[in-house]
């Protein structure tokens, strides 16, 4: 498992080189010098970059607590964790996986099999493998999945003179001390900021100055909604709380922005009629993803087809007709797959509209648009062919196929949304081929009105 050195920032490379030269030669001053000096995200892209046997060498040169800095660093999605515990005796990784911060090391654990991590959860003491298998049994996806356990607490009753000594001591051991949440019987009814600490009077009582109007989310929240709340309320970190408002742990913002870009990829996939964007996976595994979508557009492909063959003898007297077909089924489908990006984002950032107010305005941009297209084709047609009715056949038909797919577009996301059903299945490829079936049928009932005034 060797990152490509593409990957890395361009001015980490040449010390890929000068750490992977000082491993070779045996240098332990040298690389250890070079190598923890880095931020722990570069310190994670020369540590993946390495070979397995230089990784092996880096181990034996490091710390549990040092490595721990390079692992809280690394992207689940990217690796394969398994393969680089197995590089570590099962004593050091389980002294690493204690000293990483708890969310990220359930990350870790959860890309292993529950056999291998019971293999690393046994070498824990009781205290921390219980909370590791605590967090571990929240489903994929989920709020509980996301959270840390690794958050102060203080009662209501402490100054904040000793709110602040606690937060110097316990501030090497929390993933974050922007928040400090006020507990009192393991229930959460406040919080403080940091900011506020500072601000205030040592003598002052914490609940006199905390915050008791609170956003917070249960376990089984989805981290979709989670992401939504904490960047509607530019929160830093989101407490967790059971349905009595015990305080569980908190999420932290890296962690959202992590969710935001899984959740933005996956969406992005769905809308191209891909289930799944998984650069790494094997050319037969996307080929099964991929394969079942196009089926279902093929047969929808089959309707506008025979719809086609329909009109044959239409296109018969008139075979300047199928020039035009596939200028009409595209822009329709064009503008069909932009309303439906416009929805599909409207859906995903919960805005609510009226549906008659909705439904005006995607008929006025559809209505606009179509008539200057519309418009700008039939002068193109009327100039190319000499034929101002054919022109205003093949304006109208444009017009019109865009104007409808425009609130197809806008309206079956919504329309799935309410039945409960993705409204990312309503994706590009399928809004374009049910364009072309419905622009076809529009073209050629325009063009059955001036038909006898075409010339074959």
């Amino acid at each position: 498992m060797v990152i490509d050195l593409g990957d890395i920032r361009e001015e980490i490379v040449p010390l890929v080189a000068e750490i992977t030269a000082d491993l070779e030669r045996g240098d332990k001053t040298a690389f250890r010098n070079k190598f923890l000096d880095l931020h722990s995200y570069d310190q994670a892209q020369v540590y993946l970059a390495l070979s397995s046997q230089l990784r092996q060498q880096v181990i034996d040169w490091t710390t549990p607590a040092e490595l721990a800095n390079v692992f809280d660093d690394i992207d689940a999605d990217d690796v394969d964790f398994n393969n680089l515990l197995e590089e570590m005796a099962p004593s050091y990784a389980a002294e690493m996986l204690n000293e990483m911060y708890v969310d990220n090391a359930v990350d870790v654990l959860e890309d292993i099999s529950e056999p291998e991590q019971n293999v690393y959860l046994k070498q824990m003491s009781n205290k921390d493998a219980s909370e590791l298998r605590h967090l571990l049994k929240y489903d994929e996806d989920t709020a509980g999945a996301l959270m840390t356990t690794e958050y102060i607490g203080v009662p209501r009753s402490q100054t904040i003179g000793q709110v602040m000594a606690m937060v110097k001591k316990a501030a090497g051991e929390s993933e974050q001390i922007s928040y400090i949440y006020v507990i009192d019987s393991e229930k959460l009814i406040g919080v403080i900021s940091l900011r506020n600490l500072i601000i205030h009077s040592d003598a002052e009582l914490v609940e006199d100055v905390m915050t008791s109007n609170l956003v917070t989310v249960e376990p089984t929240e989805d981290q979709e909604i989670v992401a939504r709340l904490m960047a509607d309320y530019n929160l830093l970190a989101m407490p967790v709380v059971d349905e009595k408002n015990h305080m569980l742990g908190i999420i932290m913002v890296d962690d959202i922005v992590d969710v935001i870009e899984a959740e933005s990829t996956e969406d992005y996939g769905r809308f191209a009629g891909v289930n799944d964007l998984d650069l790494e996976e094997s050319p037969l595994a996307s080929v099964a993803k991929r394969l079942p979508w196009l089926i279902v557009l093929v047969f929808l492909g089959l309707g506008t087809a025979s719809i086609l063959n329909g009109y044959d003898e239409m296109v018969k007297q008139a075979s300047v007709l199928a020039i035009f077909i596939s200028l009409i089924t595209g822009t329709a489908g064009n503008a069909g797959t932009q309303s439906l990006a416009v929805s599909i984002r409207r859906i995903t950032l919960d805005e609510k509209r009226g549906v008659l107010r909705m439904f005006l305005a995607e008929l006025f941009i559809g209505l606009t648009i179509g008539i200057t297209a519309g418009t700008t084709i039939f002068l193109v047609v009327w100039l190319w062919k000499a034929n101002m009715l054919l022109g205003l056949a093949v304006g109208l038909a444009m017009a019109s196929a865009i104007t409808v797919a425009n609130l197809a577009g806008a309206f079956i996301p919504i329309l799935m949304d309410a039945l409960k059903i993705d409204p990312a299945v309503a994706s590009g490829p399928f809004i374009s081929t049910l364009s072309d079936l419905t622009s076809v049928i529009i073209y050629f009932n325009i063009a059955g009105l001036f038909i006898s005034h075409f010339m074959s």
